[in-house]
């Protein structure tokens, strides 16, 4: 005789995303507000701090563990770890044990908290090892790049690469909280401050034709980084990332549908064949225009509406184009990202501003006429 009893669990999460200026300040009481919200302490607290925002902004070190080690409700439990940045930081499992080391040697558990403070690529890391220490110590995230503000730092998922593929380790884990703080970004150079726009852009025509709108309008004042503007930019994008992964119906990725990978699926392999040397921003820029022109050409998308995203992009300053592209082995980057998608395939094209369909298979030769006409018109 065979039995059968199915379990059903239905877990809610909630964490708040607070955007600011100057959060370390004494008179911000952002992160006091975010131990109060877990109950009375006083909660022992460690730090992680991204060697590239501390070198871009001279004493952050400092005023973080000053900040920290005199707030009500906190008990700072070991120095500030200062861990390698950019994509390094997830490269192998360096910064990912150097967080639990951390953790282990402050003696913190599932009622204490680690804060992050830096890129999307630490957050990743050291997001990871929180996830997994004693099965979870609160993560307050506060990334200190556009990416991290408006898309990697908002969301539910923590990883590292592994065996030469990225994102191969990781987790699905809500962080506590989310502090935005616009003043990380001020010392960011250009490139780094424009990377978070690729995304504004991709989440825009897949999503919010309003917005798409706002950034054609705003192209100027955004390549220019004026604040109103780009703090906007910030904002919604994180909105509407948020807003999908509470409304899509698959936060933690069960299926294979990720419509939010708009553009991602070239950019990826165009990042790992440059070593890094395009980045994330810059290749989903490319990714974004080349399939674009592909919706174009396959006759879902309007050559206005094309027209539109062509001039946006380098309006804000991107290239739609890069010589990766033309080397780009297109079959086996779509077979990885299929992979990546963890089951059949599934890519959104554009059918319009603001919307897209799903489709399961692709027109190389077509693909490669889109990748022609980007090299044509923007080489």
């Amino acid at each position: 005789m065979t039995r059968t009893i199915r379990q059903s669990i239905t877990v809610s999460y909630d964490f708040p995303v607070i955007f600011t200026r100057d959060a370390l300040a004494p008179s911000n009481h952002s992160l006091e507000d975010i131990l109060a919200s877990a109950g009375p302490g006083p909660h022992r607290v460690a730090a992680v701090l991204d060697e590239g925002a501390a070198g871009a902004l001279p004493g952050l070190a400092s005023r973080m563990r000053t900040r920290l080690a005199s707030m009500a409700g906190a008990v700072l439990a070991a120095p500030v770890l200062t861990v390698r940045g950019g994509e390094r930081a997830k490269a192998d499992l360096t910064v990912f044990n150097a967080v639990l080391d951390l953790i282990f040697e402050a003696r913190l558990c599932r009622q204490s908290f680690l804060i992050v403070l830096g890129g999307g690529a630490v957050l990743d890391a050291a997001g990871f090892a929180a996830a997994t220490a004693h099965r979870g110590v609160r993560l307050i995230r506060m990334p200190s790049t556009a990416l991290g503000q408006n898309d990697a730092g908002v969301g539910v998922k923590n990883a590292v690469n592994f065996f030469g593929r990225k994102n191969f380790l990781g987790t699905f884990a809500p962080p506590h909280a989310v502090l935005n703080d616009f003043a990380l970004l001020d010392a960011l150079p250009p490139r780094e401050r424009r990377a978070g726009l690729a995304e504004a852009v991709k989440i825009a025509l897949i999503k919010d034709a309003a917005f798409f709108e706002r950034l054609h309008a705003d192209r100027r004042a955004l390549a220019d980084f004026e604040r109103y503007a780009f703090e906007h930019s910030i904002e919604r994008c994180a909105e509407l990332h948020l807003d999908h992964i509470a409304t899509g119906g698959d936060p933690f990725e069960f299926g294979s549908s990720r419509p939010l990978d708009f553009g991602h699926w070239s950019a990826h392999a165009m990042e790992e064949a440059t070593s890094g040397g395009l980045g994330h921003g810059e290749a989903v820029a490319v990714g974004v225009a080349l399939d674009t022109v592909y919706s174009h050409l396959s006759g879902l998308l309007s050559g206005p509406d094309m027209e539109r995203v062509l001039e946006l992009l380098p309006g804000l300053g991107f290239a739609p184009w890069h010589p990766a592209l033309e080397t780009l082995d297109m079959p086996g980057a779509m077979e990885a990202f299929r992979e990546h998608l963890g089951g059949s395939l599934f890519l959104s094209m554009l059918t319009g501003i603001g919307s897209r369909v799903e489709v399961n298979e692709v027109d190389f030769g077509l693909m490669r006429r889109a990748a022609a006409l980007l090299k044509e018109r923007f080489a």
